[in-house]
């Protein structure tokens, strides 16, 4: 049996300037974090003593005869990819439901892959994880979705992530002081907004309208280079507020589907209790709201929200990992020396 724990990410800016579709002709750049929210998968090979082959179990429970049958999207573009074609059980279990902004496909890819490397006793650095992960959602499975997700999943932490043109891909920790990454996390509120949504239907219009978006989205990838300034400066960080309110502005004009009147009412109302800013999170059209304020405010903007759910949570910096590694006895051998973490 295997056992990934992979986290939920939270973006901060630059969302948008990671698809290839820009970053190959300009560059890109996030700022992201991950939070102590995750995705487990568990795997292991299954002993052949039933009627079916593969079990799969998520929000349904699948049972094949061969693995080209399962119906799971990601769980099929993964195993083909590995060249897995024994059979297998692999079960899914979240802190938090899908389709609502927080990197959730792509923790649930990085965590199968994760789990099926151990599976097969490899041992891939968290940015072969990511380039994996990427591959498979953009070319095996033809998703509209970018690269940021797949790789602050994997590597966990405050990070900057620089797309470059030639493809390459650049992670730089943030290495503020414990002290102003606390300072941060004190001013942020997290809420369900009670809408989900399929992000690669919101990202499709958003990629039609990108040349006609250059300016937004080159002030979007600025807009890193100016938060790391401010997060890294030992001013107050309300000008971190106002720039995520900037950010959120543009970011709805990248989209008709990005916002909606309930989301811009919920959005408001924060506001005028005190939030500085904040934005959806992920491509948009509901899910979660992350929202800046100063503590002091925060017992306002909860009352205001009081019918919205809102999620506790801290940022966590290990990224996916191997939480339980006892491989089976079906099929192969047992696992070379070194192979365990």
């Amino acid at each position: 049996m295997i056992i990934t724990r992979t986290p939920f990410r939270m973006s901060f800016f630059g969302g948008g300037t990671d698809y290839p579709a820009w970053s190959r002709e300009h560059g890109g750049a996030v700022l992201a974090t991950t939070i102590d929210k995750y995705c487990y998968i568990s795997c292991r090979y299954l002993p052949p003593f039933f009627e079916h082959k593969t079990r799969v179990l998520y929000s349904k429970v699948e049972t094949v005869s061969d693995n080209s049958l399962i119906e799971h999207p990601a769980v099929r573009g993964v195993l083909a990819y590995m060249g897995v074609e024994d059979g297998v059980e692999i079960h899914h279990d979240g802190d938090l439901p899908a389709r609502t902004g927080l990197g959730s496909s792509s923790a649930f890819v990085v965590g199968l892959l994760n789990a099926l490397h151990a599976l097969k006793h490899n041992l891939p650095t968290k940015m072969e994880l990511a380039k994996e992960a990427i591959h498979i959602e953009q070319e095996v499975l033809r998703e509209n979705v970018g690269c940021q997700d797949q790789v602050i999943t994997a590597f966990g932490g405050l990070q900057r992530v620089d797309f470059e043109r030639s493809g390459d891909i650049h992670v730089t920790p943030m290495v503020a002081s414990r002290e102003r990454i606390e300072e941060l996390q004190s001013h942020l509120l997290l809420y369900f907004t009670g809408f989900s949504r399929i992000a690669s239907e919101i990202v499709e219009e958003q990629l039609r309208r990108m040349p006609d978006k250059t300016s937004e989205l080159t002030r979007l990838r600025e807009m890193v280079d100016e938060s790391i300034s401010i997060l890294m400066g030992r001013d107050g960080l309300d000008a971190f507020g106002r720039l995520l309110d900037e950010g959120w502005r543009l970011k709805r004009g990248l989209s008709s589907k990005v916002s909606s009147p309930a989301i811009d009412e919920i959005y408001e109302a924060a506001k005028s209790a005190g939030a500085l800013g904040g934005k959806l999170m992920g491509a948009g059209g509901g899910g979660f709201m992350m929202l800046f304020a100063p503590p002091a405010a925060h017992a306002r903007i909860q009352e205001r929200l009081r019918k919205l759910l809102r999620i506790p949570f801290r940022f966590e910096n290990e990224g996916s990992r191997i939480v339980y590694y006892q491989p089976g006895s079906y099929p192969g051998s047992a696992a070379p020396s070194g192979a365990a973490r």
